[in-house]
């Protein structure tokens, strides 16, 4: 599984890339919460000694058992449902072992790297309706075990990465058609339907989250109150923000104006200590991480590699996207990490694991 490999072939950018992210984070969650701040190097620590190995290892080799994979998220996802910790009103995490983690974080790698090697076995055949309904099939049960856990958010995250992965695996334009053509108006009757009184389509809760981002002057106590916030300690930081680990009382952190500073509201406790400019920090290093693992899909040997290094990016980015928008109020309040920066050892974990991947992928590229 090991090969011989040139030095100059390894790509330091994107290490320097990821570890600058994570180091801002680290920053931002001693601010948040000061408690967490060793927990999160651990698992930076972790996370970077998995990603130096898994970069030495053919992935080629690793894809071989990409049914043992499969299996595997499987089986975590399961044992949510059967055994798993219920925190925050959500049953998303499981205690194997007296380790505690959160499957649905794994899974979004471990359905990269199946995926990969199953269209790439089938690499000829992505344009028959017999592959792309496979594909469909096999990707229904680990989403419906995410999305009843209940969590809708990375329920939405995955569903935008299977998409790339069909994308970038060479799926037809008459399929993506079809799709877009009966996506978009169901997409609009869903909406309507959910904005109703008596809906049973999502959960309460998740319908509050909608209409508070939609009407937040008749939410400003309620679901609205934490995204409001938000977007007011971030314009407070203004250029250069209030300082690393402001005192001042009225700030996010210390007015307890959000609940969980450290996780989905990560990016508020940055603009309002680092200022615009910590903000465009987080935001070009995100879009400059997604852009090289872009670089090194396109350098691929094979599809495979082209998919893990993809998948990766739009991991990264997409998810990255969405907790801005969260935090800035431009989509509605849903729960998801801000990649490399919040607070969560699986997320942290499983990114570098997928950085890894996409670094042994670099390695056996085309000269």
């Amino acid at each position: 599984m090991l090969r011989q490999y040139r030095i100059r072939d390894y790509d330091f950018k994107l290490i320097f890339l990821v570890v600058a992210l994570t180091i801002i984070g680290i920053l931002a969650i001693g601010s948040a919460k000061e408690a967490l701040q060793n927990k999160q190097i651990t698992g930076f620590v972790l996370g970077f000694f998995l990603m130096l190995v898994l970069s030495l290892f053919d992935y080629s080799v690793i894809l071989k058992f990409y049914w043992v994979l499969y299996t595997l998220n499987l089986v975590l996802l399961t044992l949510v449902k059967v055994m798993g910790v219920e925190a925050g009103g959500a049953q998303r995490w499981v205690n194997i072992f007296g380790v505690q983690f959160q499957p649905s974080e794994t899974a979004k790698i471990l359905l990269i790297l199946f995926f990969a090697q199953f269209i790439m076995k089938h690499k000829d055949e992505m344009d028959t309706f017999r592959i792309v309904s496979a594909c469909v099939l096999l990707f229904i049960p680990p989403i419906l075990l995410i999305y009843k856990q209940p969590d809708m958010s990375t329920s939405i995250m995955v569903m935008i990465l299977f998409c790339v992965i069909l994308f970038v695996g060479g799926i037809s334009w008459k399929y993506i058609i079809l799709a877009l053509a009966v996506a978009i108006p169901a997409f609009i009757i869903v909406l309507t339907l959910i904005l109703q009184p008596d809906q049973k389509l999502i959960d309460p809760y998740q319908q509050t989250r909608i209409l508070a981002w939609l009407y937040p002057e008749e939410y400003a106590y309620a679901e609205a109150y934490q995204q409001n916030n938000s977007i007011t300690a971030i314009g407070s930081g203004m250029l250069y923000g209030k300082g690393y680990r402001t005192n001042e009382i009225s700030s996010v952190k210390n007015g307890n104006f959000i609940s969980e500073p450290q996780t989905d509201f990560i990016f508020a406790v940055i603009g309002e200590e680092f200022g615009f400019i910590g903000g465009c920090a987080v935001i070009v290093l995100l879009i400059f991480i997604s852009f090289e693992c872009i670089m090194v899909a396109r350098k691929a040997k094979d599809i495979a590699g082209t998919i893990i290094a993809s998948g990766v990016a739009a991991l990264i980015g997409f998810q990255g996207m969405i907790n801005i928008s969260v935090a800035t109020g431009v989509i509605p309040n849903t729960g998801i990490p801000l990649p490399f920066v919040s607070y969560g050892l699986t997320s942290l974990v499983s990114l570098y694991i997928g950085v890894g991947f996409v670094l042994n992928v670099r390695l056996q590229c085309k000269k």
